[in-house]
């Protein structure tokens, strides 16, 4: 069964060494072991509901608690301390577009607000609850998760929006086919939630971001269905696609999604190579984009990433035998890891030259090929790394993530910064912050820049967040006076709201409220998300 205060299955676990944990309290000192709240106390505290009857609706106490929170560091702090503040008054499950246009005349007769849930893996708010104010109905797509139709000659799936990238990937794999859509929240996350947030995926370096494989779909508004034919290409206006991608519920619901599809591929790996330092394997991932070479990932972590996932890896002796080697040919602590894909529909000549080309650019960096078994312990546990948020939360550590993307000029200014202001955003109360950072994606003229930092949870959730606060802030004040987007994969939601003027402008603000407005007048749809109301 699903945590309904962490991450994942209840009976995965994300173990952690005893090294690993003595590296963490070298790092930033013991974590303190203090007790969660208790389902049964949670729930006993969740309000009556506001809803008139509908037979759509559950105004389950339990349904509603679920519901209330995504996968946010202050929604966990909300829901690990009980104090969760604002609930749905119900949940609505529909499993086909009259059952959505059904509760939108609902929500429009009873002043309701709709929130429409996906799998729930939003760590910016976008599935929250504002308190006070109309009665609040989340509308749960997952019983939308059926493959409608597999056009094999154009390459086209259409999917209902509620289904999860496993249930994708086994579809389309029993055909022979993939999406390729590999976000680190793969194991929850949906096609509509990946298309209304503007997804990128693991390997977005060859299949594309979700902006790339979105080809049309039906969209229930306020005001009637909106359909977006699969066109190749069009000159007739401004694509309307391109409205809905990153609309985070705004302008209305995605029930089906057509998505560029592609063949299994018959060959893949991935490799890990390792650089004396961050800039020598920034200059050669930068080469290698430029270069246009056919990889199916760059991932280039900074020294510090690269010994704290070997650290929290559990894989001793593969670390030790790693370290010696390395230190040997002395790649020294400034070491960085890269792990490049190696993804090909056809064993081919042509791909294979691919990979070798990125791998000479890669050594006249001074990279140093280290083979596969890396790269197949990534793969591996490219899923369960969320996991570990468990386990590091019940130590005592609170740890979360952020990310923007910047030219080429900016990605080593920018990541430098972002990491100084976290790293010392807790000094004056005597904190250490680890924080550490990778490139995630690359492109021709930038590059998406991930930071991932752990702190010691405080005695009381108050300053847990308070911390989270003062370092989220300072991190995103940076990325906006660097010119970079205040997220280049998790969206906007609450959290991003108040520096999305910097990105968009007043003008451009206005030019998606009028959108909002036209799609929804009464201002029924995700009330606070991506808009300020």
């Amino acid at each position: 069964m699903r945590r309904w205060n962490g991450w994942g299955d209840n009976a995965v676990t994300y173990p952690l060494p005893a090294s690993a944990e003595q590296y963490l309290e070298m790092r930033i000192g013991a974590g303190p072991r203090l007790e969660d709240a208790a389902l049964e106390t949670v729930l006993a505290a969740v309000p009556s509901a506001r809803l008139r009857s509908h037979p759509l609706i559950s105004t389950d106490p339990e349904d509603r608690l679920r519901h209330a929170r995504g996968q946010s560091l202050p929604d966990w702090i909300a829901l690990r301390s009980g104090r969760v503040g604002a609930f749905p008054d119900g949940v609505a499950y529909p499993a086909c577009d009259e059952d959505v246009r059904a509760l939108l005349d609902y929500a429009r007769r009873t002043g309701t607000r709709l929130i429409p849930y996906g799998g729930g893996t939003s760590v910016v708010g976008h599935i929250n609850p504002l308190p006070g104010g109309a009665p609040v109905l989340t509308l749960d797509l997952s019983r939308l998760n059926r493959l409608l139709d597999l056009d094999e000659t154009s390459r086209l799936a259409t999917f209902e929006a509620g289904i999860t990238g496993p249930e994708i990937e086994k579809r389309l794999n029993a055909r022979g086919y993939t999406l390729g859509h590999f976000p680190q929240s793969f194991e929850y996350s949906t096609l509509g939630g990946w298309i209304a947030t503007r997804s990128s995926g693991q390997q977005s370096y060859y299949y594309g971001r979700i902006e790339s494989l979105f080809a049309g779909g039906h969209v229930e508004t306020p005001l009637g269905a909106l359909d977006l034919p699969p066109h190749p290409a069009s000159a007739a206006g401004p694509d309307l696609r391109q409205m809905i991608l990153g609309s985070e519920g705004r302008l209305g619901l995605i029930t089906r999604a057509i998505v560029r599809v592609r063949p299994l591929p018959e060959e893949e790996s991935f490799h890990a190579f390792f650089f004396h330092d961050w800039e020598s394997g920034a200059a050669a991932v930068r080469e290698i984009a430029q270069a246009g070479l056919k990889l199916s990932m760059l991932r280039l972590s900074n020294a510090l990433e690269t010994t704290t996932t070997l650290a929290l890896s559990g894989k001793e002796s593969l670390v030790k035998w790693t370290n010696r080697g390395l230190s040997f040919l002395r790649y020294d602590e400034g070491r960085c890891l890269l792990i490049a894909g190696f993804t090909a529909e056809k064993k081919d000549k042509a791909a294979r030259e691919q990979f070798a080309a990125a791998r000479d650019v890669i050594r006249t960096h001074a990279g140093l090929w280290t083979g596969t078994p890396i790269g197949k312990m990534w793969k591996k546990s490219r899923f369960l790394t969320p996991y570990l948020r468990n386990t590091l939360w019940e130590r005592g550590y609170a740890l979360d993530t952020l990310e923007t993307a910047v030219p080429w000029s900016s990605v080593l200014p920018t990541a430098e910064e972002t990491q100084k202001v976290i790293r010392e955003g807790l000094a004056e109360i005597g904190e250490h912050v680890l924080v550490f950072a990778h490139l995630s994606h690359m492109y021709k003229d930038g590059a998406g820049i991930y930071v991932t930092y752990l702190y010691r949870r405080a005695d009381g959730p108050d300053e847990t967040l308070r911390r989270w606060q003062v370092l989220k802030g300072a991190a995103s004040r940076v990325i906006v006076e660097h010119g970079g987007t205040i997220s280049h994969q998790h969206g906007v939601g609450l959290d991003h709201a108040p520096y999305l003027t910097a990105e968009k402008g007043e003008l451009g603000l206005q030019l998606l409220a009028a959108a909002r407005r036209t799609l929804d007048p009464q201002g029924v749809l995700n009330p606070g998300k991506l808009l300020e109301d």
